[in-house]
This record gives C-alpha cells, sequence and structure tokens, in this order.
C-alpha cells in the first residue's frame, strides 16, 4: 500500500465527519431513533410472521410506539429450470412488500414503499425435501425484504417526527 493511498485511508474519517456523516448504528446515529419505536403489524401467515421476527430482530420489540408499521406481502413461484422432459428442478420465489410507516398516536403517513426480492431453491429430491427447500427459501426471502425496509426507515430517520 503506498503511502499516498494509506494516508487517505487515514484522513477519511476525518473527511465524513466534517461532512456531517454519522453511522446509522453509532450512538445518536438515525437507527437509534427507531430502536424500540416501530411496531409492525401483527402477522396473518407464516410469510408475516418471518417478516415481523426480522424487523424485530433488527429494531426490537417494543411495548409502546412511536410508529406503526403495516405492510402487504405478495409472493410468486416460478420454475427457471426445466428438464427435457418438462420437470421443473429449480423454482424462483419473488417477493414483495408494499409497507407504510404511520405515526402511531395520530394514524398519519410518514412514509412508505415497497421492497422486492427473490430466492430459488432446487425442487429435486423427495417431496419433503422440495417442500423443506421451498419453506427455506420463503424464510431467506421474508428476512432479504425485511433487511431492505428496515434500511429504508433508517435513510428516512433523520426526517421522522
Amino acid at each position: 500500500m503506498s503511502s499516498h493511498s494509506r494516508r487517505s485511508l487515514l484522513l477519511m474519517p476525518l473527511a465524513l465527519a466534517a461532512c456531517g456523516f454519522t453511522p446509522a448504528y453509532a450512538p445518536g446515529g438515525a437507527a437509534t431513533r427507531l430502536t424500540g419505536a416501530v411496531r409492525a403489524a401483527d402477522p396473518s401467515d407464516k410469510n408475516g410472521f418471518d417478516f415481523v421476527e426480522r424487523i424485530e430482530e433488527r429494531l426490537g420489540r417494543t411495548e409502546v410506539h412511536r410508529y406503526d408499521l403495516a405492510y402487504s406481502i405478495a409472493t410468486e413461484s416460478v420454475g427457471v429450470g426445466i428438464t427435457p422432459d418438462n420437470r421443473i428442478t429449480r423454482y424462483n420465489l419473488k417477493g414483495a412488500i408494499d409497507w407504510t410507516l404511520s405515526d402511531a398516536a395520530t394514524g398519519q403517513r410518514i412514509t412508505g414503499g415497497r421492497v422486492q426480492s427473490f430466492t430459488a431453491y432446487a425442487a429435486t429430491g423427495s417431496t419433503v425435501a422440495g417442500l423443506a427447500a421451498e419453506e427455506d427459501a420463503a424464510f431467506r426471502l421474508m428476512r432479504l425484504l425485511a433487511d431492505q425496509v428496515v434500511a429504508r426507515l433508517i435513510a428516512e430517520a433523520a426526517k421522522l417526527p
């Protein structure tokens, strides 16, 4: 590593601090405004349960909250690996979540959006193995989508009332 690049690396934190950059999870950072303050709507199915579980892992479970998180989950399984005899051996599980963050006291919408992603699973082997693979893919997909929602919330946290 050249002395010029070492010097740049050492000076970068100072430059970031000078421009007002604060790490999201640092004390006083944007994420701390959301910790324990967001309550996701009660889940109505396994996907919803996995989504809410991940939101609570990231932002904490709360009894008294400032914000309500409403969401709607849609998933679709699409066959992508097809053998010459037309058997599907691989699926993409696509998912989208429309979400809205509202003020718990007034019910007024603060922010919201849509996140999308996909994951895949193999449909080879026994029926039980295929079902287990599909369930695991759905679990991974809900975690991916929850992480995207949390990232968007953290990006908006500085503007929250």
